[in-house]
């Protein structure tokens, strides 16, 4: 399962700590002209580095390889990759023989029999620099068809974000998170504007299904809702029911409780969705844990890490939804 999508389909490859990570994009329109520069700063969001973040240093700058001819693309399939330039793999040889409690350390070993330990190869956050890349191409299809898609912080710790002083509150919680050697979850939103109405499958292909499990393959991700989400279970009809009118020969809702899906599919308004992120379970100071052989141990884990997931995983949820929209788009033959 290293391949996201139906028609427009994102196989992606690498470890954090090789030599590369990358992708290859099939299905995407042909003649869509490119801004190469969009495409860095939607990376540039989520880089590593500043005070908020991992130390890691990465340029994260993508060398694409095929598919793109001066500046448009072909139609044929986009090869990509991103160089890993700061690994310090050194960091990690405490872990070989060791797991990290509620990472993938154990998990993948025990489905695979063999592990990277660096950083946690495969499992690492890095792996999500190219879902970015995937996601800068697909919005910028979703662009030239008058939708836009917008992911942004909406709490932090304990510190719900409404404004800037807000934020400011939230990092302020960070950097304390940080110093009392501990880490913090949190909660990322996105709103998708301009998605036509009849947009999704229903029973097994509904659009809210094909967001969940999209958003819910991020790293750290653990919980999902759209629309009022789990607020609805304890509202009443009368409360949570969107009413219909006639505007400009289109239907409309006077609220928006239903997220812009009803019955799995999009019913024109704006698609709005929420996704839950842990604490990040890495953290300098002592945990117990055990070892390949069975041995009980305490670990404390070195190295270069986040302290919330939330300021760089925007991007990433951004990401990941511009391309279920375009891929539900093109599914439903709605693609403009």
């Amino acid at each position: 399962m290293n391949t996201f999508g139906t028609l427009f389909r994102l196989t992606d490859f690498g470890e954090s700590h090789g030599d590369a990570i990358g992708g290859v994009i099939d299905g995407m329109p042909s003649g869509i002209q490119l801004d190469l520069d969009a495409i860095d700063a939607f990376l540039k969001r989520r880089r590593p580095g500043g005070r908020l973040a991992s130390p890691r240093k990465e340029d994260d700058k993508v060398r694409f390889l095929s598919g793109i001819f001066e500046g448009r693309t072909l139609g044929t399939p986009i090869a990509f990759m991103i160089e890993n330039t700061d690994q310090r793999s050194k960091d990690y040889g405490e872990l070989r023989n060791t797991y990290r409690p509620n990472h993938a350390d154990y998990t993948y070993e025990a489905k695979y029999g063999i592990r990277d330990y660096r950083g946690g190869g495969r499992a690492s956050a890095r792996e999500t620099a190219v879902r970015v890349v995937g996601g800068a191409l697909a919005a910028q299809v979703l662009g030239n068809s008058g939708i836009k898609v917008e992911a942004y912080p909406l709490q932090i710790g304990m510190v719900e974000i409404h404004s800037m002083s807000d934020m400011e509150a939230a990092e302020k919680a960070i950097l304390d998170a940080k110093a009392g050697r501990d880490t913090l979850g949190g909660i990322v939103g996105c709103t998708v504007k301009g998605v036509p109405a009849g947009v999704g499958e229903p029973v097994f292909g509904k659009l809210q299904a094909m967001l969940a499990s999209a958003m819910m393959s991020i790293n750290a991700a653990k919980g999902f809702d759209y629309g009022d989400g789990f607020a609805a279970a304890g509202m009443r009809g009368s409360e949570s029911v969107d009413a219909f009118y006639v505007e400009d020969g289109r239907v409309h809702t006077r609220s928006n409780h239903s997220g812009g899906i009803q019955g799995g599919i999009s019913n024109g308004e704006d698609i709005t969705f929420r996704v839950a992120f842990k604490p990040i379970a890495t953290m300098p100071r002592a945990l117990e844990t055990v070892t390949d052989e069975l041995e009980s141990t305490e670990l404390t884990v070195g190295g270069r890490h986040d302290v919330c997931v939330v300021p760089r995983a925007v991007p990433v949820v951004e990401a990941m939804a511009a391309m279920t929209i375009l891929d539900a788009l093109m599914i439903a033959g709605k693609l403009r």
